[in-house]
């Protein structure tokens, strides 16, 4: 053993049960350094305190533990899914940790609600299209529906576009909304080029519209061959019935489809749906490169690059109990972690093909709680042939570019934080750490005010530290009152706890080493004031001001504390940084800026004080009645109507809104 352990630590292992479930351990400040899963939680928690390890990085590791908290599930594979549920939020310090910003895109069909009894309606009798009769396509991301129709998901949005395209050449199913569908009187352009059918204008019937749905469904699952059969069959009949023009449309989709086939035919197999994963670890960092095939068609790829690498790897070894004889090691044996860690945390969001093709082996046990949890029995292949060896190759050499190209960037970058650093003369020995804070004010004259902080650390942008600021109480346009009074919210209660030294230098309430102002003098002058009231150091202010013409390139930096502006010259690496970091506070602040204008322009924010009603419920009202005055003309009963408006509701909404 390494040291003594807590007393309450070793009688919480003592507790615990042999049962299935997740444990998570803590240091001495209540920070999470490790997520784990077990089979039995007695067993795998004791292994850690029963074994020494003196002068390892494990041992390094384990000597931080202070505190253990343990959730008890009902099989492995739950624990599995609540694992990476606990990794992706809480990020602890130790896993092996893939974060990914976006969701993946989703090629759309929505819900149809055409049936023979609809047919008989008088909307049909007089000919009226109705858009929920024809469903529309269109490109998704976010929650997906059960009454709606999805295929993918796909690598990336150009995917989705493509195949968008490719279907409206073939199927010529409508793409536009259903506000714009129920205001047209004459057919759209894409009908003049043959791109859709013209639903909107009664051009085509529900039932044939139906079926070139469920036929651009069955491509979508490549089953082209189907899809041909079933054109073939419709376009005979249409014949027998002397509908010749009809057939001839048939017979001219049928044409279409078998162009796109053989345009296509160079990367069509008789594959379904795939998933290619190659993975490189490289100077401490590591990318997996995933590709995915979908009906047939490999549809591209994209690369992930988890944090923690090395360190998770370890204890993803400690975890299995393999830090003996039979640990994977060297750049092999942390390939394998990470490909491991990244199959968790990606196929418990996301659900995963029957068939994944490995660059490198992972643990059975993985697969087959993959395969619980998920409900699809997965086939894994890591020597594959013919085309599927010809993707994995094409997937691992995108790993090895990806992975060079960020190792690239990262040298970069590093390069020109290292450049600040002496620009600014500061130390260089911590470099890692340097935290950089930068403010800029958005309005249009005066209009909407908002303020936004950006933070620089490691090297990197922290999106997940950036803040908004909405100004209020000031004069409309007067910047400086603006700058005032976001430097006050953000750090008047950081300057009391330092100086009560109620928290250390660290985490998020840690003063950055350098607070960038986006102005010259002027606002440099109000963040010294503020800086001098709060009692702290004006050292850190640093403004930007703009050079002759306000050229780009030619910024001059203006210091808080009387030293001389300093000029660092358009190739200077360490200017490079600072309009980074410059532009994307500008970047931060007009967006929000102007979704705070769009808000109050459309008077979205009258809903957004009526208690009770959500996100949700103000867009199914603003899409139902148009906008806010919609809502604001509507009576009770029609505003009951809405899915999730109640009675009492929507009086409340009624009276809100007069």
């Amino acid at each position: 053993m390494n040291r003594p352990y807590p007393e309450d630590l070793l009688k919480a292992v003592a507790a615990l049960p042999s049962l299935p479930g997740v444990y998570r351990y803590f240091d001495a400040q209540g920070q999470l350094l490790y997520v784990g899963k077990a089979r039995d939680l007695k067993r795998r928690v004791a292994s850690y305190f029963t074994r020494s390890h003196d002068g390892t990085r494990i041992g390094h590791m384990v000597s931080k533990i202070e505190r253990l908290q343990t959730t008890v599930v009902r099989s492995e594979a739950e624990a599995l899914l609540l694992e990476n549920n606990l990794i992706k939020t809480q990020q602890p310090r130790f896993n092996i940790l893939f974060r990914d910003d976006k969701s993946y895109p989703y090629l759309k069909f929505s819900a149809s609600r055409w049936t023979p009894e609809v047919a008989r309606s008088p909307d049909a009798a007089t000919g009226t299209p109705r858009p929920e009769h024809y469903p529309r396509m269109s490109y998704y991301r976010g929650a997906v529906e059960k009454r709606h129709q999805y295929f993918g998901p796909y690598p990336n949005g150009w995917a989705v576009k493509e195949t968008i395209r490719l279907l409206q050449k073939v199927f010529r199913l409508r793409t536009c909304e259903d506000t714009v569908f129920n205001h047209r009187t004459r057919p759209c352009l894409l009908y003049q080029i043959k791109r859709c059918s013209g639903p909107c204008v009664a051009s085509i019937s529900p039932q044939d519209y139906a079926a070139d749905v469920r036929s651009a469904s069955a491509f979508l699952s490549g089953q082209t061959q189907t899809v041909l059969d079933e054109l073939e069959r419709r376009m005979l009949a249409h014949a027998e019935q002397l509908a010749f023009e009809q057939a001839a449309e048939v017979r001219n989709q049928m044409a279409a489809l078998s162009t796109v086939l053989h345009q296509q035919s160079m990367e069509s197999t008789p594959e379904q749906d795939v998933d290619i994963l190659a993975v490189k670890v490289q100077g401490g960092r590591a990318c997996v490169n995933l590709a995915m095939v979908r009906g047939g068609r490999h549809l591209g790829d994209r690369p992930y690059f988890p944090a923690h690498v090395e360190d998770g790897a370890v204890w993803a070894a400690l975890d299995e109990g393999e830090l003996d004889m039979h640990a994977p090691s060297g750049v092999a044996g942390v390939e394998q972690r990470v490909l491991e860690a990244f199959l968790a945390q990606h196929y418990t969001g996301v659900a995963p093909p029957p068939v994944l093709v490995l660059g490198t082996p992972v643990a059975a046990h993985l697969i087959e709680l993959l395969t619980e949890q998920s409900g699809i029995r997965l086939h894994t292949v890591l020597h594959p042939r013919e085309h599927r060896r010809a993707w994995l190759d094409m997937a691992q050499k995108n790993a090895d570019l990806q992975l060079a190209r960020l190792l690239a960037e990262e040298g970069s970058q590093q390069a020109r934080t290292r450049a600040l650093a002496q620009a600014l003369d500061l130390p260089e020995d911590a470099l890692d750490r340097l935290r950089i804070e930068c403010f800029d004010i958005s309005h249009t004259a005066g209009e909407s005010t908002v303020a936004a902080c950006v933070v620089f650390e490691g090297h990197n942008m922290q999106s997940g530290q950036y803040r908004r600021y909405h100004i209020d109480g000031i004069t409309p346009g007067d910047d400086y009152a603006a700058m005032r009074q976001v430097l006050q919210r953000r750090y008047a209660k950081l300057a009391q706890a330092v100086r009560d030294a109620a928290s250390g230098e660290s985490g998020l309430n840690r003063l950055p080493d350098i607070v960038l102002i986006d102005g010259g003098r002027g606002q440099v002058g109000v963040a010294r004031e503020v800086f001098d009231a709060l009692g702290l150091d004006v050292g850190r202010l640093v403004g930007v001001e703009k050079g002759a013409g306000r050229k780009v390139g030619l910024e001059e930096l203006v210091f808080a504390d009387g030293r001389e502006k300093i000029y660092l010259g358009a190739d200077s690496a360490a200017l490079m940084l600072v309009a980074q970091i410059r532009d994307e506070a500008h970047r931060f602040a007009i967006t929000g800026m102007r979704a705070q204008r769009a808000k109050v322009r459309t008077g979205g924010s009258k809903l957004e004080g009526i208690a009770g009603v959500g996100p949700k419920k103000r867009a199914r009202l603003l899409q139902r009645f148009g906008g806010v005055r919609g809502v604001a003309a509507a009576s009770v009963e029609d505003l009951a109507t809405v899915q999730g408006i109640s009675r009492e509701l929507a009086e409340t909404i009624y009276r809100a809104l007069r």
